[in-house]
Formats: C-alpha cells, sequence, structure tokens
C-alpha cells in the first residue's frame, strides 16, 4: 500500500506506477517502469511479478519493504524492477493467493521466491515464454492479460474455502472482535487462527492491524486530519494511530505521505 494509486490514467502509462481492476475478483493489476522511491508498506496481499524475464511470487507482509531487497536468484518486490523495463504485477486480494500459488500464505509471509520454487519448472517456463513473446509486442498490457488468464484458471481449478476467507477478511477489516469473527463463520478461534495463517500468512489480529492500516492510509491520502483518520480507521485515538503506523510501516504518517 506505500505506492501511488492511480488509476485515472490507462493501463501502462509510460514511467511511474499505474493499476487497474484485474479479472479476478478483487484482485489488481498494476505496472510500473521505475524503481519506487518509497517502501512498499504491509497490506494483507500476495503479488505474481513479470520483470526481466523471470517470475517471481511475493508473499503477504508483516512490515516495510524497502527497494532494492532482493533474494537469491529472484526480484525485489514489486512494484521493482530494472529502470526502464516494464514491470507487470497482479495483487492478489487478502485469502486468494493460496489458491493461485499452491501454498499456505504464512510460508510466503515476508518472502519473494521465484514461481518455479512452487510449480513445476516445466509449467513455469511455458508460462515464462508466453509472456516474454506477449511483452515483445506489447509493452505491459498483452502481459497482463496472460498474467491475469493464468490466474483465473487456477482459481477455477482449486478447491477453496473463499467464501468463508472473504467474510473473516470483510469482518476484521470492519474491526470485529477476534471471538465475535470466530462465531460468525463457526469455527473455533484457535480454528480461524489455523485458517488466517493458511488464508492470509498473518494471524487474525495481525490481519486486523494491518488491514487497518491500509484503511488508515487512504483515508490520510485523502487529506482528512489524523484525528479524524484514527477514529473513522478504528484507532483508540490518534496517538494509538501514531503508534501503530510507526511499528508496521517504520515511519511517520507525514514521512510516509509526503510528496516525492
Amino acid at each position: 500500500m506505500g505506492e501511488e494509486r492511480d488509476t485515472d490514467e490507462p493501463f501502462g502509462v509510460s514511467g511511474g506506477y499505474r493499476e487497474r481492476v484485474s479479472r479476478p475478483a478483487g484482485a489488481v493489476l498494476w505496472t510500473r517502469t521505475t524503481l519506487p522511491a518509497r517502501p512498499v508498506l504491509p497490506d494483507g496481499c500476495t503479488d505474481l511479478i513479470w520483470s526481466g524475464g523471470r517470475l517471481l511470487v511475493a508473499g503477504p507482509d508483516t512490515g516495510p519493504h524497502l527497494p532494492g531487497e532482493a533474494v537469491p536468484g529472484a526480484l525485489p518486490r514489486g512494484p521493482e524492477g530494472g529502470r526502464g523495463t516494464p514491470i507487470v504485477g497482479l495483487r492478489f486480494a487478502p485469502g486468494q493467493g493460496p489458491a493461485v500459488f499452491g501454498v499456505p500464505a504464512h510460508e510466503l509471509r515476508d518472502q519473494r521466491v521465484p514461481l518455479a520454487d512452487l510449480w513445476p519448472a516445466g509449467r513455469v517456463r511455458e508460462l515464462a515464454g508466453r509472456l516474454a513473446e506477449a511483452g515483445a509486442t506489447d509493452s505491459g498490457g498483452g502481459v497482463g492479460r496472460l498474467l491475469e488468464e493464468t490466474a483465473v484458471a487456477r482459481l477455477r481449478d482449486a478447491t477453496t474455502t473463499g467464501g468463508r476467507t472473504s467474510a473473516v477478511a470483510a469482518a476484521l477489516a470492519r474491526g470485529r472482535p477476534v471471538a465475535e469473527v470466530a462465531r460468525a463463520v463457526a469455527l473455533s478461534e484457535r480454528q480461524l487462527h489455523r485458517l488466517s495463517l493458511d488464508a492470509f500468512g498473518y494471524g487474525p489480529k495481525t490481519l486486523t492491524r494491518v488491514l487497518r492500516l491500509v484503511r488508515a492510509l487512504d483515508l490520510a491520502r485523502s487529506g482528512m486530519p489524523y484525528a479524524q483518520v484514527a477514529v473513522r480507521a478504528g484507532y483508540a485515538d490518534q496517538a494509538h494511530l501514531a503508534r501503530e503506523v510507526k511499528s508496521l510501516a517504520g515511519a511517520p504518517m507525514g514521512v510516509l505521505l509526503a510528496p516525492g
């Protein structure tokens, strides 16, 4: 959530960062051609990223991820990559990624791994070849459509508890107590914790904090005063907001929202 959100411009505008609503419900397709100036912040999401001829999976974060941080053999968490090289990614809604990648979300928490570590190597090579061909004739659009088609097929074929995980995410985003959420989805609190780790990469209390941060940042970007942001986002007061932002995002709100 540390990225610019500019959806008024057409997808694939040269330079900077752009995104649009994607075909998988709740997902976002994004593109970038320059390194981001700010850290990528926790948002509960997972990403499938194409850049420099490689496919990378970015797991759900528990803290800020700085541009240029990488793992051996992989690219950094998107939106990132080489200067001037289009980076295209598909950001999945919280709880959606495990059905696409085939592993529990907690196994990807704070990780950036090659897709070939999760899928059969032959399947990844075939997809990479198609993406390279699409990228050679279309700077982002064709690649994005192919990523979407791949994700839609994986989601269609997967056996998931999508309805339950969506209900959990929605309730926690509204600040509902964990015990209340567990009862609403007919689970014990321990079962809800296991479901949350598998689906979101976090326990329900951490997911609540992350989703509350997302809401707070969105409200603050709209120009709302911080005291009002704290109330609307569900914090006890402005001091609570400040502590949580610093804890999860690594910097005060003013720094995160500063131009440049």
